[in-house]
């Protein structure tokens, strides 16, 4: 069976020529990330994900982890594969210095996380919530907290969890019932439970810090009314090491379709006297402090989709090059010939191709915004910078894993009935990544908030100076690119209508647009991905124009091309879909379902 290999090819080149790598690099705080270190970290990490991590992936399928008596087991290799993580100084690689930290780049943490994800998506998983408890803990955390908790945390010598959903609260966060009684000095007893909490419980660290939304007692009803708390799995010392095991157990973990070598745990909070945890931030501002877990936790999820689309991908390609079956379309009498040289075979792995290299580019521009954002010394940029990424994440999140879902579901296809079979290792991707249009917010959620939040609150103006960025764009793809040009025009065309609508529509008539919020991120999705295709056929034009014969240039012409004939050429329906398709998803009486 194939492992994974990084494309560290393309990541340069998105990082570098689309992203603006030299002008994040250029940020206050970013100095470090020199070429020569950048280069370093990618050569790495690649190697790292390679032989380390893409070796314990079908392991970790096929064995998963097992819990026994309030005890979860990962898989075999998992703990020595997480020992060699921290060790490395992996886990602090975007992280501040000050709590040990590397401090570099969103931009470059970001395209190792593909890397991790993509090896080795439920290994990944682990890392991935303890940055999101990190994020939470730098803004809403007393000094005390972030003293005790953060530069473990940030070593990865300890986990992080996030827990919201309870047996009656999903995606319902008002509904939380997990209550906390004060006892004085700040402290608190939990009580209550909370599933589908990743990583929950585990035998790869000596500890487990929990973030935990609760109700204190005379909290109003509500969202508003919900705290957020510490829960350490073994209360600290006075000398900051593990002592006393707190109240928090686990209970079971799920038995999933997919990513099976991550423990997804159901834990008790108090059901031997109460939980010890302290409150983090102000009372009844929980649910604003674990949105910043989530925000995090969002993009790091659109990686995922990135991630599980790339390795299907890659184990279609070396599948459908080694397997012979057919003589070619149009050689009569020919010999049997790879299926790669089949056109419909063609189609689907250029599908797949298509919006991964569509799908990395948006991810890492986005990821720019966000170093822009943290750092840039201009107010002006450091504003745009957040309103641009706040407006993609929740396309990178909802498009990138809705494209997963489809991508491995099409390297399935690519495999043929032995797809089907498990050995072949095409379905775990399709297992694996259909988690990741559901959790840290359904497509649904992210697109309502795309069109509530980011859109229509603000009549528009990101997303209004977004399209005019990328007109400006369209306008490079003349001559020999026209053709494409004429594409993402109309496209572009199609998604300013969708957003007028939606501008227009959305106080008056919320239901008719919240219809078509996620068709309407599917319009964006394909215009910003290709947006970033056209972007980059413009620079691989101009490279062959200069006698640059490297492959990777006509690679990117061609790739850019599909996107633009499958792919934008969708994007006048999606907005038909936005403006005239709520009646066919509303009229129908419940009963008549």
């Amino acid at each position: 069976m194939s492992e994974y290999i990084a494309p560290l090819r393309d990541m340069r080149f998105v990082m570098q020529e689309l992203a603006g790598l030299d002008q994040v690099v250029s940020l206050p705080g970013c100095e470090e990330a020199s070429p020569d270190v950048v280069d370093a970290i990618l050569e790495e990490a690649a190697r790292f994900a390679g032989e380390v991590l893409s070796p314990l992936n079908r392991v970790g399928d096929t064995n998963g982890a097992k819990w026994q008596d309030t005890v979860v087991s990962t898989s075999p290799g998992f703990k020595e594969a997480y020992r060699q993580f921290v060790d490395n100084g992996w886990n602090g690689l975007g992280c501040d210095p000050e709590f040990g930290g590397q401090g570099l780049p969103r931009l470059l943490s970001t395209a190792v996380s593909e890397m991790w994800k993509a090896a080795n998506h439920a290994f990944s998983l682990c890392p991935m919530l303890t940055q999101g408890a990190i994020e939470a803990l730098m803004i809403a955390g007393t000094d005390e907290q972030k003293a005790a908790y953060l530069p473990k945390l940030v070593s990865g010598e300890w986990t992080g969890t996030m827990n919201l959903t309870e047996p009656s609260a999903g995606s319902d966060l008002a509904a939380v019932r997990t209550r906390a009684e004060p006892v004085g000095d700040g402290t608190f007893r939990i009580f209550g439970q909370k599933i589908f909490i990743t990583y929950g419980e585990h035998d790869m660290t000596d500890n487990i810090v929990h973030l935990v939304l609760a109700r204190t007692p005379n909290a109003p009803e509500g969202v508003k009314g919900i705290s957020l708390f510490v829960v350490p799995k073994f209360l600290l010392k006075a000398d900051g090491t593990p002592g006393e095991r707190n109240d928090a157990y686990c209970v079971s973990i799920e038995h999933k379709l997919g990513i099976h070598g991550s423990p997804t745990a159901v834990l008790a909070f108090g059901d031997h006297g109460g939980a010890i945890g302290t409150l983090v931030g102000e009372e009844n501002r929980g649910l604003e402090y674990m949105f910043i877990m989530m925000n995090a936790a969002r993009f790091n999820v659109g990686l995922e989709g990135l991630g599980d689309a790339e390795r299907a991908y890659q184990r279609a390609v070396t599948y459908a090059r080694e397997r012979v079956q057919g003589t070619e379309v149009g050689v009569r009498g020919g010999p049997k010939v790879p299926i790669i040289k089949h056109p419909d075979v063609r189609r689907m792995l250029m599908s797949m191709r298509a919006r991964i290299e569509a799908m990395r580019a948006l991810a890492y521009v986005t990821a720019a915004a966000q170093d822009n954002a943290h750092a840039n010394p201009v107010e002006t940029e450091r504003r745009k910078g957040q309103a641009f990424a706040d407006l993609m994440i929740p396309v990178v999140k909802g498009w990138s894993t809705e494209s997963a879902v489809d991508i491995a579901s099409l390297g399935v296809q690519v495999h043929g009935g032995m797809g089907f079979i498990e050995e072949t290792g095409a379905a775990q991707h399709l297992r694996d990544a259909r988690i990741t249009t559901i959790y840290e917010g359904t497509t649904a959620i992210q697109a309502n908030d795309l069109i509530g939040r980011k859109i229509a609150r603000e009549k528009g103006a990101t997303i209004l100076a977004v399209i005019a960025d990328v007109r400006a764009a369209t306008a490079q793809l003349d001559g020999d690119l026209a053709g494409l040009g004429a594409r993402q025009s109309v496209a572009v065309d199609a998604l300013e209508r969708a957003v007028s609508w939606i501008v227009a529509n959305f106080a008056g008539d919320p239901k008719a647009a919240h219809a078509g919020a996620v068709p309407f991120l599917h319009l964006l999705g394909i215009v910003a991905g290709g947006w970033q295709m056209g972007r980059a056929a413009v620079i691989a034009r101009d490279r062959i124009a200069a006698g640059d014969a490297d492959p990777f240039w006509s690679a990117k012409l061609a790739t850019a091309r599909f996107f633009a004939d499958h792919f934008l050429t969708q994007a006048p329906g999606l907005a038909e879909s936005v403006v005239n398709g709520a009646a066919g998803a509303l009229e129908m009486a419940d009963e008549s379902f």
